[in-house]
């Protein structure tokens, strides 16, 4: 059986906000006296209170129900930190600006290790300059079982994500916007990055 929100979750969350009993059941839509038996563990927040009571809290519904509560250290996001998080289940992709708390499919996701994709031949990655494009191509599978799921390309203000699937060829273009990093994303062995080639510049 999953975990549900407790007591002492509830009272530190609320005494963290600085928020009195009467003041955070204003906010969630309750009495205080039902927020004092959350509180002594007398009673529980019925599962259609938990949104309401995670956002007057300020923390995720995630955070609420596991106690788990995160800072925020990105206040200054860097694109060049780039964090991408895959969900093992379905295969959806997010990107953050740095480490954050996502879930998906009921699963908490972990932020992807990236490695060295120049010392892994398995995974090494082709690029080409062609016209004012990035051309990239590798030797690897593409059957349903071991593919690429998607290559991205990251530089200091923008990121570029492209969805590859089973069975198409394993190579993306992507419009140059200078220098910055690459990342392929094998199904099977996580995340492959590499910076992208030195730009010669003509006279």
């Amino acid at each position: 059986m999953g975990r549900y929100v407790t007591a002492e979750i509830i009272k530190s969350l609320r005494e963290g906000k600085r928020l009195t009993q009467r003041e955070l059941a204003s906010a969630v839509g309750v009495t205080d006296k039902a927020v004092s038996k959350w509180e002594s563990g007398r009673g529980l927040p019925d599962i259609s209170l938990i949104d309401a009571l995670a956002q007057a809290l300020g923390v995720s519904v995630a955070e609420l129900l596991t106690g788990d509560v995160r800072e925020n250290a990105n206040r200054a996001g860097n694109m060049m930190r780039s964090k991408f998080y895959v969900c093992p289940i379905c295969g959806n992709v997010v990107h953050a600006m740095g480490e954050g708390s996502f879930s998906c499919c009921g699963v908490q996701l972990m932020p992807q290790e990236a490695e060295d994709a120049d010392e892994d031949d398995a995974h090494r990655v082709h690029v080409e300059r062609i016209e004012n494009d990035w051309y990239l191509t590798l030797d690897h599978p593409m059957t349903k079982q071991h593919y690429l799921s998607f290559a991205a390309y990251v530089t200091s203000d923008t990121v570029s994500l492209k969805k590859l699937y089973p069975e198409q060829s394993p190579e993306v273009r992507f419009p140059m916007r200078g220098s910055g990093l690459l990342y392929v994303f094998c199904n099977q062995h996580g995340l492959f990055r590499l910076k992208t080639p030195r730009i010669q510049r003509t006279r």
